[in-house]
């Protein structure tokens, strides 16, 4: 019983190896011109439509999946947002509990915009794609089967045309010519008719899918400006609760502080330059002591400054003749600032430290910063465009993709094939993986544009 099994498939391996090599000498007497082939022009317009429709479809496939990514992104961004806001409005606001209502509904919407675009769009698009890779066996099948009938034609032709004619041969020949026929023509006829209707579909498929893309999310944005309308009112009811009232600062006394004045006849010994005084009951000058909750000295302007000493450094202690008041003053630490004047003709001190440049406005508070400008630069891969932040996480779909998380800092460069770049697609390097690898070729990957902002 194994035997005659063993014998069976033996026999089915030998009659496949055999209408590979068979339908190999035919392809090759057709190409050299010796063997004429079996055209359908008709057909081959098929194939090409097919292909293409295969294309778009993925594409399209891929576009959605990205958008669905996408959307969950901008649903956690708008959620962190919404938890922020939460935290900071305070008990005693007005319209908390409307905040509170608020967070949740746009939640819920998020939710369900998702969702619904998942079924309504991603999976029918899926059951669209899933039709596809029968349709191209069949189409590759028909193929090899033309083949085989090209060369049972050629052979009984062959057989029918030799001076010496064998009737068995002819016979057996015709035989196997029209079992070969059958076959290539019922996956012909079927082909024929399904390929141009699959064409034809797509113009259905397409409209369904993005109108209800479309009105999914005009209904999402239209219950979103809903909730975002509710909170721009709740918070001019807040603005309105506090407006005009002044908001108390924990340990800021209620009345300024006066200065304190010794009330001393004798005159002030020395004070240095630019100390406060005032006269006393006898109309003689003393100094005040400095109060202690004096801020600390703002560095001043040129126009400023003009017309006092240029103090480089103040020492020392001066003393009040009666004893009773003292002012030291400490050394100040030398900075090494340079003036200079901005666009709007305001000066402007530019401090330098080092490894950095930091420029400041000199009428800002306390010498805000502005900008900071790192002196050395890291080498840049080759062909080097800009520098991208990732404002989103992006899971790749794909080998050729690039996985990003919040914060993500990457080189983006020229692809090698320009003909190659999708639109909204761009191709980079993580910077990180450029430091420490400095291997362009096996790190680069494409990203959607979208996620990311530009930076430099």
């Amino acid at each position: 019983m194994a035997d005659s099994a063993k014998g069976v498939s033996a026999g089915f391996i030998a009659k496949n190896v055999q209408k590979k090599i068979n339908r190999a000498q035919e392809k090759v007497l057709q190409k050299l011109g010796k063997a004429d082939e079996t055209k359908d022009e008709h057909f081959e317009q098929c194939v090409q439509n097919f292909n293409r429709q295969l294309a778009e479809g993925t594409k399209l496939q891929k576009d959605l999946r990205a958008y669905l990514t996408a959307v969950k992104a901008m649903h956690e961004a708008t959620k962190k947002l919404s938890e922020l806001l939460e935290e900071i409005y305070e008990p005693d606001w007005v319209g908390r509990e409307v905040v509170h209502s608020i967070s949740e509904s746009g939640d819920l919407l998020w939710t369900d915009y998702h969702q619904k675009l998942v079924d309504q769009a991603l999976l029918t698009l899926d059951t669209y794609l899933g039709q596809f890779p029968d349709i191209k066996t069949r189409i590759a099948k028909r193929g090899r089967k033309l083949v085989d009938y090209d060369s049972a034609r050629h052979h009984y032709e062959s057989l029918q045309g030799a001076k010496k004619k064998d009737d068995g041969k002819i016979a057996k020949a015709e035989e196997e010519f029209l079992k070969a026929q059958k076959v290539f023509e019922e996956i012909n006829i079927d082909l024929q008719e399904e390929l141009p209707s699959l064409w034809n579909s797509r113009v259905g498929f397409y409209v369904n899918t993005f109108q209800s893309i479309a009105g999914l999310e005009e209904t999402f944005h239209k219950e979103m400006g809903k909730l975002n309308q509710n909170l721009t009112n709740t918070l001019n009811q807040l603005e309105q609760q506090h407006i005009n009232k002044a908001l108390p600062v924990k340990g800021t006394p209620s009345t300024p502080a006066q200065p304190e004045i010794s009330n001393v006849s004798a005159p002030l010994e020395e004070s240095p330059p630019g100390s406060p005084t005032v006269k006393n009951d006898n109309h003689v000058p003393v100094a005040v002591s400095p109060t202690p909750h004096a801020p600390p000295p703002i560095p001043k302007s040129p126009s400023q400054t003009m017309g006092q000493e240029n103090i480089s450094e103040v020492a020392g202690k001066a003393e009040v003749s009666a004893g009773s008041a003292a002012l030291e003053v400490q050394a100040e630490p030398k900075h090494e600032v340079v003036e200079n004047e901005n666009e709007a003709g305001s000066p402007a001190v530019t401090t330098v430290i080092p490894n950095m440049v930091v420029e400041t406005s000199a009428e800002s508070t306390n010498g805000a910063v502005y900008d900071t400008v790192p002196t050395e630069e890291s080498e840049l891969p080759p062909g080097f465009q800009f520098k991208v932040r990732a404002l989103h996480d992006y899971n790749a779909t794909d080998t050729d993709e690039l996985n990003l998380k919040t914060g993500d800092v990457v080189l983006v460069v020229t692809y090698e094939n320009p003909e190659e770049q999708d639109e909204g697609w761009l191709m980079g390097i993580k910077e990180l993986d450029w430091i420490q690898k400095k291997d362009l070729k096996s790190s680069r990957r494409v990203f959607p544009e979208n996620f990311t902002e530009r930076i430099q």
